[in-house]
């Protein structure tokens, strides 16, 4: 099977050719319900089977389950017919089970601790650590991760970390590709705000922005993405569906941003739905292709714990979609007036 690709290569190296279809990993570091090891094969398989190309993992997905269990399936595989991401600014200290991190939100993963370090040696062990657990000799692309206000709790606290990473482990990204050990970097975050005020003071390439640039929320196009236009940085989108709610539509106990979705977001996302169902399109489909319209976005990135949905992000991606579907969002005022 053949999906469809794009080619980025703002650096003039030969760049990256992304599936427009990437395998989002957090899911299969066993968020927020535990699945066994041939149920994640048996997910990465189907993906790979469909022509998936593009993986992106972390550290921080499982304390580290998420990327060794993309060891079995990249093994032996040819290097160069893959797009390979994870991230840097966390390290993992080892633990006991009851005093490890994530117990309400990574079930049967390793007892780690996570430690914030955006500096040039975090940055440079992070990678190493990241090597051995993939089982592979090169990533393509590092991304800072989480370095945003959400998880540093205060604008303080996050002004001192973006500090240590201009001053640290920015100048080893730079090293990193300069070398040309990685293609490319950028920074990995559920807000773009930071995205923005990291393109502003560095020679970025890529950011990954999960859940903000969607079809619940198109601030991003005010400043950031026109900002990626002009400089050519690409952007990976995360969070399509907006933790759930923009795939199962407005049910009971639908999520939205990792918690229970508000009335108002469950309204809306009816308000789509319907719009979406008198043009036959399924909400998911919708969702999917929405950011792929905009000239900066490479991939987009939805996760899955289960072969049924691997399957419907894999038939998202073909669905044709009549671009009067798009038109009425906006007239229905569901969407800015300035969304590609």
């Amino acid at each position: 099977m053949t999906l469809q690709t794009k080619h980025w290569d703002r650096l003039g190296n030969g760049g990256l050719k992304f599936t427009k279809l990437g395998m989002g990993m957090a899911p299969l570091g066993n968020l927020y319900r535990a699945i066994s090891d041939e149920e994640a094969h048996a997910v990465l398989t189907r993906a790979w089977d469909a022509g998936v190309r593009y993986y992106d993992t972390a550290p921080l997905y499982g304390l580290g389950l998420s990327e060794t269990r993309l060891n079995p399936l990249l093994h032996g595989k040819d290097r160069d017919s893959y797009v390979l991401s994870t991230k840097v600014g966390r390290l993992l200290k080892a633990t006991t089970q009851d005093k490890r991190d994530g117990l309400d939100k990574w079930f049967d993963v390793p007892a780690r601790n996570e430690v914030y370090d955006y500096t040039y040696d975090g940055v440079m062990r992070s990678v190493e650590f990241s090597l051995e657990r993939i089982g592979v000799d090169r990533i393509d692309i590092l991304f800072a991760h989480d370095i945003d206000l959400a998880n540093h709790g205060s604008q303080e606290v996050l002004n001192t970390k973006l500090a240590e990473l201009m001053d640290g482990g920015y100048h080893a990204l730079m090293s990193l590709r300069d070398q040309g050990v990685i293609k490319a970097f950028g920074a990995g975050v559920n807000e773009w705000q930071p995205c923005q005020w990291l393109a502003e003071r560095g020679d970025f390439d890529l950011f990954l922005l999960a859940g903000r640039y969607t079809l619940l929320e198109q601030e991003a196009l005010q400043s950031f993405l026109p900002l990626c236009q002009k400089r050519g940085i690409g952007v990976v989108i995360g969070g399509p569906y907006n933790s759930g709610v923009l795939a199962t539509g407005p049910k009971p106990g639908a999520y939205y941003n990792y918690e229970r979705a508000p009335n108002e977001i469950l309204q809306r996302v009816g308000e789509i739905e319907s719009i979406c169902t008198r043009h036959g399109v399924r909400l998911v489909d919708a969702a999917f292709q929405f950011p792929l319209h905009h000239p900066s976005i490479v991939s987009v990135i939805p996760g899955g714990q289960g072969l049924a949905e691997m399957n419907s992000n894999i038939a998202a991606e073909s669905a044709n979609i009549p671009t009067v579907l798009w038109a009425d969002l906006k007239a229905a005022g569901l969407l800015r007036s300035d969304t590609p």
